[in-house]
């Protein structure tokens, strides 16, 4: 055996080992991720201090610095994992941005002595700039940010590490679909601690992250439907003994598969080291197709289930809500399949 092939084993493995330590740990959380609906800030701290005592914030952290040095294949399966138990933690947003964290500020994260979370730049929106010490802009959405202690903002040229609290900084919340919450940062010249790091690769893979978590709530509530409608009957049999179900079904699996295989094929991307522009084609087709195949297996979840799919009890309707939140997050389904076709014409021009 190659040592190539030895290390693709090793990955295998290791991804395999992050996906089943992932599965018992969540096990059951969907109840847990139910109850925190509502609340301020939309999740637990203890719940992530242990989710960071589990290693999950050194993911992408650099072996040298004593963090695992992982890729985007091992981020991707446990944001799956925790799409398919709704887990609200925002855990894998401050495990992309570890890395490049100030050292002290790094040290708090990993302590949990502060919640530090990424602030994006929207697609096709101008940066934050930042002059003397002082930030001025604006970001549009930052999930849960009522939870958080410090911001890492993406600038133009950088980026921009601020505290809530301090003078010129305003959080504008919103409220979203599944009992959640979303704040826009309003920066007027607020003080701030200035970063040269490039946070562009880090948005495309946070938008990937995003659509691994879609990937793991659609699995999930495609499973929730098949064994409703086995177990649902009508004229004395199991409605999913229908022929017309049936093909249903096998249109929503085809959409699970599709968007599982662009996702792969993005996170693969990352790891074999694509040019810039090739990655976010990647990243658009992958977020595309799985912003809509959350869509179009939560919706046609929903009416499988009929009258009780509509319920607050029904935990299909848990899915489609937090599908309606986060499939247009990082770009809608139609900003990615644009872009998509912008990079294309680029890449073959």
């Amino acid at each position: 055996m190659s040592s190539l092939d030895t290390e693709l084993d090793e990955t295998e493995d290791l991804i395999r080992m992050i996906d089943e330590s992932a599965a018992h740990v969540l096990k059951d959380d969907l109840l847990r991720a139910r109850k925190q609906r509502f609340t301020t800030p939309g999740f637990e701290r203890a719940k992530w201090l242990e989710f960071s005592e589990l290693g999950w914030l050194t993911l992408s952290i650099d072996e040298q610095k004593g963090g695992l040095g992982l890729g985007m294949r091992e981020l991707c399966t446990l944001a799956h994992r925790l799409g398919q138990q709704l887990t609200p933690e925002p855990i894998l947003a401050s495990a992309l941005i570890a890395d490049v964290l100030p050292e002290a500020h790094q040290r708090d994260l990993l302590e949990c002595k502060q919640i530090i979370l990424p602030a994006f730049a929207t697609y096709g929106r101008s940066m934050p700039v930042f002059n003397n010490g002082k930030i001025t802009g604006y970001i549009d959405c930052i999930p849960y940010a009522l939870g958080a202690d410090a911001f890492l903002v993406q600038a133009e040229g950088g980026a921009a590490l601020v505290l809530p609290g301090e003078a010129g900084i305003s959080l504008i919340e919103h409220k979203t679909h599944d009992g959640g919450h979303f704040c826009g940062l309003r920066l007027n010249e607020a003080p701030a601690q200035w970063l040269s790091s490039d946070m562009t690769i880090i948005r495309e893979q946070a938008t990937l992250v995003a659509g691994a978590y879609l990937s793991g709530l659609s699995e999930r509530a495609f499973q929730i439907t098949q064994d409703f409608i086995k177990e649902r009957v009508q004229f004395d049999k199991p409605i999913g003994s229908f022929q017309v179900v049936q093909h249903r079904m096998v249109d929503l699996f085809l959409e699970l598969k599709l968007g599982r295989a662009a996702l792969n094929a993005a996170a693969n991307g990352f790891a074999d080291g694509l040019r810039s522009s090739a990655l976010e084609l990647a990243v658009s087709l992958a977020k595309a197709r799985l912003s809509r195949a959350s869509s179009v297996i939560t919706r046609e979840a929903i009416q499988l289930h009929g009258g009780i799919g509509y319920t607050d009890e029904a935990d299909i309707g848990l899915y489609l809500r937090k599908s309606m939140t986060m499939s247009g997050m990082f770009g809608t389904e139609s900003f990615h399949r644009n872009r998509a076709f912008s990079l294309m014409g680029a890449n073959h021009g």
